[in-house]
């Protein structure tokens, strides 16, 4: 068994306790504490696992400037694309319109182009989003305090 079945069977009955408008108030607050938590990881640069994120490669035609001194995917963890929703049945964190793509070809290592009309590419697999081992602890963090305010 998972951890995720294991923490949800552990929570289930707890959360079935509570009405439709509380559990749909504690998914919000759990999505946006994911969000948070996921925005923070993509910022420092590591997969849900800990690991670093696969460096970028180098250009034939070596140009300096800002773009290759920059983190990766800064404009991706910003909250106009990195969205969170909770509602009575489930908690989600997800990118949106144009970031989706660009953040489904990082996290799954697909081919894309670079640019209209340039060399299409293969990316190397940067896992964006993903439920690392804090998570689960921050899920019950959340849980317990939301329990214990009723």
């Amino acid at each position: 068994m998972d951890e995720l079945t294991s923490l949800e069977s552990w929570i289930g009955p707890l959360l079935h306790r509570l009405e439709p408008a509380g559990r749909a108030r504690l998914a919000r607050r759990i999505a946006q504490d994911l969000q948070r938590a996921q925005s923070e990881r993509i910022g420092q640069q590591r997969a849900p696992d800990g690991s670093q994120y696969a460096r970028r490669k180098n250009q034939k035609r070596q140009k300096g400037g800002r773009i290759r001194r920059r983190k990766m995917f800064a404009r991706l963890r910003q909250s106009k694309h990195l969205k969170a929703r909770g509602n009575a049945s489930e908690a989600s964190v997800f990118f949106i319109r144009r970031a989706a793509a660009i953040a489904r070809v990082h996290q799954e290592g697909l081919v894309d182009q670079v640019r209209r009309g340039g060399p299409r590419v293969r990316y190397e697999r940067r896992e964006l989003l993903g439920f690392a081992d804090g998570d689960k602890q921050g899920v019950i963090d959340t849980l317990l305090n939301h329990l214990s305010g009723l």
